[in-house]
């Protein structure tokens, strides 16, 4: 298994690729029919179809961004591909999000917490441990190791992960926390198109991680034409197929029995964040560990300052007016945990590595709050409580983490204005 894993990727093929993207067409055609159509055979038919095709446009767009990584500096692409390959998400919660500002009071306000509070934690407590997973498995090395250069990453972590709990206790997205989060989004990327990925970069670049290697053989202008081409498919087949996954998510929990929001935080991100993780999975499997980590830390900062910043718009767009997310009792306790998550996996990244031990804890904690509300998923007040408790025992570990890193903590601040790519 370890030599399967380490073994060097296939040399590019446009003839491989051709199929790949044949493969996908076949996957996304279905759910294009029954747009068209109108046609809404069953509701756990109508979730596959769709969320299958929103899948495969992920991956469209995941290669176009891979196939980007040679027109752009370094350090911004890693910032790109993940926000590029996040769109599938924030399609399905936008949708949600305007259709609770359309119809006050109903539960697509929870709905759409849901789905961002699940993407986040999904993230973290998932996607992270995955990567370390697969590091392992291909080099032994039990740990990933980050470059000085992603400080930048770390730091844009903390500080929407700080100012979370300024919403917390509001209890509300508002539209000045769409002015904060933004601007620490605009000024991330900003910071990210500065940095220097360190002296390994040029060597990681010269090989591609996926399917879009193949598109290197072309001349520059195809190269442009084809990753225009499959960014503009993936975002209509996203446009199409959002609505009616959104919708059949709820209608599919209802005919199941069971509880509609567990199925829209958690499944619904499973498939719109799959070929974002994926690309980190196949920066791993190339050896480029570091980057593929990088790729999904950017991922978790893209949602939460752009994703979260921007709901409150999306609820403005449906009400017709400018208003805030309002969080319930329940959506107060989720948002509260994501946080107190986020604050966890950082601490986890201070000295500049994930090791098995931390990806374990996130593992395991993340299965411990995913199995506990499923068990309890009809007693309201107890998953309430449990996620209260489950929040302040991450903010513990976290600060403990803090507290015994107190040198690289203040190193974070005190280096980040320098250029980045530079050690010490």
């Amino acid at each position: 298994m370890t030599d399967t894993l380490s073994a060097s990727p296939p040399r590019p093929s446009l003839r491989r690729f051709a199929l790949l993207l044949a493969l996908v067409g076949v996957v996304m055609i279905p759910a294009v029919i029954l747009r068209i159509e109108g046609w809404r055979p069953n509701p756990l038919l109508d979730t596959f179809v769709f969320g299958a095709a929103i899948l495969a446009a992920g991956f469209l767009l995941s290669w176009g961004a891979e196939a980007a990584e040679k027109r752009i500096s370094a350090g911004l692409i890693v910032a790109i591909v993940a926000l590029i390959t996040v769109l599938p998400e924030y399609a399905v919660d936008f949708y949600y999000a305007y259709s609770a500002g359309a119809n006050p009071g109903s539960n697509y306000v929870h709905y759409a917490a849901a789905n961002m509070t699940g993407a986040n934690r999904l993230l973290v407590g998932l996607a992270w441990p995955l990567l370390v997973l697969l590091h392992w498995r291909r080099t032994r090395e039990r740990a990933i190791s980050l470059l000085p250069a992603n400080r930048t990453e770390i730091l844009f972590l903390l500080l929407p992960s700080i100012y979370a709990f300024v919403i917390v206790a509001k209890g509300r997205i508002s539209p000045i926390d769409t002015v904060v989060l933004v601007a620490l989004f605009g000024l991330y990327m900003w910071r990210a198109s500065r940095k220097e990925t360190g002296a390994d970069a040029d060597d990681d670049d010269d090989e591609e991680p996926g399917p879009a290697a193949a598109l290197m053989l072309l001349s520059p202008l195809r190269q442009w034409l084809a990753m225009g081409t499959l960014t503009i498919v993936a975002a209509a087949i996203i446009l199409v197929s959002a609505e009616p996954f959104a919708e059949s998510m709820i209608d599919s929990g209802r005919l199941l029995g069971f509880d509609e929001f567990l199925l829209i935080q958690w499944l619904a991100p499973l498939a719109s964040e799959a070929p974002a993780v994926v690309v980190a999975a196949l920066f791993v499997l190339s050896g480029r560990s570091e980057t593929g980590l990088a790729t999904m830390m950017s991922d978790k900062i893209n949602q939460w300052t752009l994703l979260v910043g921007m709901l409150p718009l999306a609820v403005g767009l449906g009400a017709g007016h400018l208003t805030s997310l309002p969080l319930d009792a329940r959506q107060h306790e989720e948002f509260f945990l994501t946080a107190a998550q986020s604050l966890f996996g950082i601490g986890l990244l201070l000295r500049f590595r994930l090791s098995l031990a931390g990806a374990a804890a996130l593992a395991i904690l993340f299965i411990v709050q995913v199995t506990l509300a499923v068990i309890w998923q009809s007693d309201e007040p107890r998953i309430v409580n449990t996620l209260t408790w489950l929040a302040w025992g991450y903010l513990v570990l976290a600060a403990i983490l803090f507290l015994t890193n107190l040198q690289a903590l203040a190193a974070l601040f005190s280096r980040t204005g320098r250029r980045d790519g530079q050690r010490g």
